[in-house]
């Protein structure tokens, strides 16, 4: 999902990435501007299925302020790993880098690589959807789910490989119509069916506890890996400023979109609910447009990271595998399984992102070694063992084992926090292997 962000970044504002090197002051940008792009790449189906499952679990009023405390929890965690990057001038690997060494990295960059395989595997599932509703609507057949996913997701990989920029530019366009439909959905169901509070058979049940982890987990990949966008911010004020827009404000607006026409319809996919109200093809074929560029993205991040890090194969065999894997997860039906996906991610994710800014402001506190990006440990134990025993604590708060705040991600998240920083004063200088 950043991934996504970065290029939309780039793209629109002729930036070079400075994958390897610092951000120059004078190529640096307001706050606001890195908000918009969040907000955009949030609008989203997953976003929508996403709200429209917390909002029929936890009925329309818990589940805005279950969305608003995620968003205010997003805000913290966004402005620390955006002020890491702002002192540093430093993309999110580089910094995974830093506080992992140089083999440590490998590892947390595979991880990523196959969280993004797993979003591109959640959106070719709703490709497959409006795929079969777009059939269904012109030609009154059902449409081969199967066969339209993996035919789907390898032409998403000749894009991705092929045509990657100009798919971009028109998702630029694809975004505020997307956002439309939604509102549209959301103002006809309300004149419909009027504001329904609670829903008596929610698809899928959780407590506040889940459904907070999972709306944290759904953005956690984008607040984990922030330093490749916020890293072009020109101050911290104006990083806090934009994380204050992306989550507390628009967080709760989107999951208001999904759950109103959700809990009007007890219906949470939205293909049914836009050919319900009669929208018909043409905002069946942006949905069909915005799953496939956020593909496009997903496996372009997922090629890189693979790439940068077993370098004797080129990205596009990355690429072609990637679709070919991701097309078989949403055949299989991962998206059936999305909340216990988003739940993995809030467990995973944050302590990565919590080690990283711990390093920032501790251990590099007076500033990264330039020769770092290319020498120094190749693996810093500590930050390994506080990822591993983190993870661990919070998979445990997924099955009821152990339960520090009932939210498997902020369990995650504090037991990363206080191991790090108890390891860290354990071991101030890391034992490692250096690389020659």
């Amino acid at each position: 999902m950043a991934g996504k962000a970065l290029m939309m970044l780039s793209e629109t504002d002729t930036i070079e990435d400075y994958s390897v090197s610092t951000v120059p002051e004078e190529q640096t940008i307001s706050g606001w501007r890195v908000a918009a792009i969040i907000i955009g790449i949030n609008v989203g189906l997953a976003t929508f299925l996403n709200g429209a499952q917390v909002g029929s679990a936890l009925g329309l009023k818990d589940a805005l302020f279950c969305a608003f405390l995620g968003g205010v929890i997003l805000c913290i965690m966004g402005s620390l790993t955006a002020i890491a990057s702002v002192r540093s001038r430093l993309s999110t690997y580089l910094l995974v880098q830093h506080s992992f060494g140089l083999k440590g990295a490998v590892v947390v960059n595979i991880m990523l690589a196959i969280i993004h395989l797993g979003w591109f595997g959640v959106n070719a599932s709703f490709f497959g959807s409006a795929m079969v509703a777009a059939i269904r609507e012109l030609y009154h057949i059902a449409g081969p789910f199967g066969v339209i996913v993996m035919a789907g997701s390898l032409l998403m990989a000749i894009t991705t490989i092929f045509g990657f920029k100009a798919i971009n530019k028109l998702a630029l366009w694809a975004i505020p119509i997307l956002l439309g439909i939604f509102i549209t959905v959301f103002v006809m169901s309300i004149q419909k069916f009027g504001v329904v509070m609670t829903d008596p058979t929610p698809p899928v049940a959780m407590t506040f506890g889940v459904a907070l982890s999972t709306i944290v987990g759904g953005n956690l990949l984008t607040v984990a890996a922030m330093p490749d966008l916020s890293r072009f911010i020109t101050t911290n004020k104006q990083a806090v400023i934009g994380m204050l827009l992306s989550f507390p404000i628009a967080t709760p607006l989107l999951v208001l979109l999904a759950a109103v026409p959700t809990m009007a319809t007890d219906d949470v996919d939205i293909m049914n609910i836009i050919t319900g109200f009669g929208l018909g093809l043409p905002a069946l074929v942006i949905l069909v447009f915005s799953t496939w560029t956020a593909n496009s993205v997903n496996l372009y991040s997922y090629s890189l990271s693979l790439a940068a890090t077993i370098r004797s194969i080129k990205p596009w065999v990355f690429t072609i595998v990637g679709a070919l894997i991701g097309g078989i997860m949403a055949v299989v039906g991962i998206v059936e399984s999305f909340v216990p996906f988003l739940l993995l991610l809030g467990v995973i994710i944050p302590p990565i992102a919590a080690i990283y800014v711990i390093d920032n402001f501790t251990v590099f506190g007076n500033g990264y070694d330039a020769k770092n990006l290319t020498e120094g440990p190749s693996v810093r134990w500590r930050s390994i063992v506080t990822w591993l025993v983190s993870a661990a604590v919070g998979l445990a708060g997924m099955y009821d084992v152990i339960a520090l705040t009932t939210a498997p991600a902020l369990d995650a998240t504090l037991v990363a926090v206080v191991l790090h920083m108890i390891l860290r004063k354990w071991s101030p200088q890391p034992d490692v292997t250096h690389i020659r």
